[in-house]
Order: structure tokens, then sequence, then C-alpha cells
């Protein structure tokens, strides 16, 4: 059956106090749309730890960086809902943007720090754009519990310490990430690539799995670093943002690896940003 589809924040805020008034517990599964199995994996451990399950649809512009990607970004509410059916979610939250950005609206949440280097550097704005709008989205659906996926592990970071600073009193639970069978990391900007990109696109996993065994093999990081960039070009990739060390917990850059880590990536493949990562952990 298919979930109610709301779009005004009174008429969440009025299912939600019902289920508040009978003590159950809410999470939620912030998503602009396009949903794939990814996005589905998280709506099953909001379902395994609450017991209702808001997923939002709102594609929000305030965290585009390019007005190109935002106009080509895939909006399928319709099939996002009949995705959605199978797991019986309560609400589909899919506000209209006055309900997120009412007139005169002139508050950014910004967190410094996590937000710089990485995707920070390559898309100036975009993580004050996720962190503001997913601040509203906690308000509004007052959730106890928060289910985001690993591939975005920057964002992930960021969102978990905006949430500690500010008391909001929602938990926030990263999710491993989801792949095809030939290792590329499951994205709604996947549908964008030609076939022959499409083929090419596994690049950026196998790059990132050869970086981690040459590390893990003593290889200095810088090398391992540079060939996994000469892999991504050779691969086809018309250019690479970055392929970085990072500590897991900080994101501070690393030149060896002594402490739970990941191997972060971002390039361009046919006219799309691609991002993947891979976690590390010391000998």
């Amino acid at each position: 059956m298919t979930a109610p589809i709301l779009r005004r924040l009174a008429d969440l805020r009025e299912m939600t106090a019902r289920w508040r008034g009978q003590g159950q517990r809410v999470a939620v599964v912030p998503t602009m749309g396009a949903l794939h199995a990814g996005h589905l994996s998280l709506v099953e451990v909001a379902k395994a730890r609450a017991d209702r399950v808001i997923v939002t649809i709102f594609v929000n512009p305030r965290q585009f960086d390019n007005a190109d990607d935002l106009a080509r970004y895939p909006r399928t509410e319709q099939d996002d809902a009949a995705k959605l059916a199978p797991y019986a979610v309560d609400a589909i939250y899919a506000p209209d943007p006055d309900q997120v950005y009412p007139p005169g609206f002139a508050t950014t949440v910004s967190v410094a720090g996590l937000t710089e280097g990485l995707c920070g550097a390559h898309r100036p704005g975009h993580f004050d754009g996720v962190t503001t709008v997913v601040a509203k989205l906690f308000a509004q659906t007052q959730a106890d519990i928060a289910c985001f996926g690993e591939k975005d592990f920057q964002q992930l970071a960021v969102v978990r310490r905006m949430a500690r600073d500010l008391d909001i009193p929602v938990e926030i639970v990263g999710c491993p990430i989801v792949r095809e069978g030939d290792g590329l990391a499951l994205s709604s900007r996947n549908v964008r690539l030609s076939p022959a990109a499409r083929a090419q696109a596994p690049t950026l996993y196998r790059a990132l799995q050869q970086a981690a065994g040459a590390i893990g093999d003593g290889v200095p990081v810088a090398q391992a670093l540079a060939a996994a960039r000469d892999a991504v070009l050779a691969g086809g990739f018309a250019s690479v943002d970055y392929i970085d060390l990072r500590a897991a917990d900080s994101l501070v850059p690393l030149d060896v690896l002594d402490r739970p880590a990941r191997l972060l990536a971002a390039a361009h493949l046919d006219g799309v940003r691609l991002i993947d990562n891979l976690g590390l952990a010391p000998a």
C-alpha cells in the first residue's frame, strides 16, 4: 500500500503528534528522491529501529553549486512512492518549497572544520545547504532516529557534528554503501551516465581497492594515492577532484595509516560527478 504523501508541515505535525502521544519512536530517511536500492536499505534499517518511518523527498536547491546540476537532477516522485510501497513506510514527506524555505527565510546552519576540503573545497556552499535543510527536516519531523548512507561520508560526519553541537535529540545512523555487482556505488546520478561511461564507472572503486591494498602492504600513502588518481584517469574519467586518506572520525588528512580511516574520492565522468569511499583499519 502506498504511503500518504504529505506536502504541508501542519499535516506532518498532526501525524507525528499522534504517534508521539502513543509513545512511538519515529525514524526519518532524508532523500532527494530518485530512489534506488541504497535508499531502500536505509528504509530497512529505519524500520528495524523505530515504530514509525518517514521518508522525505525534497530536491534542496541550497546544496547545489551548479544550476545545471540542479535542473538535471532526476525527479521521480511517483516511481519513488511505488518503490517504497512494499516497505510500508508510514509517510512520505515531500514538502512544497515554501514549507522548507518560507518567504523571507534568512537562516543558514554552517559547520566549520569538517566541511573544509574534499567535497567542501570543490562545491562552495554545498554543506551549508545540506546542514540547513537537514536541521529543518529534523525539526519538522521531530524524529528520534535519522538514517544516512556512508557513500556521502563527509556529509554523514558533518550531520553528526551539527546534531551534536546543536543538541538535536536525534540518533544519526550511518548505513553501509550499497553497490552494483561490478562495484559501482549506487547513486541517483548514475542514470545520467551513457552506456560507455557506465562501463567505465567502476574504475573509481577498483582504484580505491588497489590503493587500500597498496597502503596495507606498506606503500607510502602519497604514492598509493597518486597511482589511484592515474588509474582513474586512465580508466576514462575526465578529471579527479580528490583521492585522499582521512581519519574516519575527524576527516583530518593522514600520511600514514595509524587509525581507522577512509579513502575518499570524487571524479568526473561523462559530465557526472561520482563519489565513493572505502574504510581502512591499521594493521
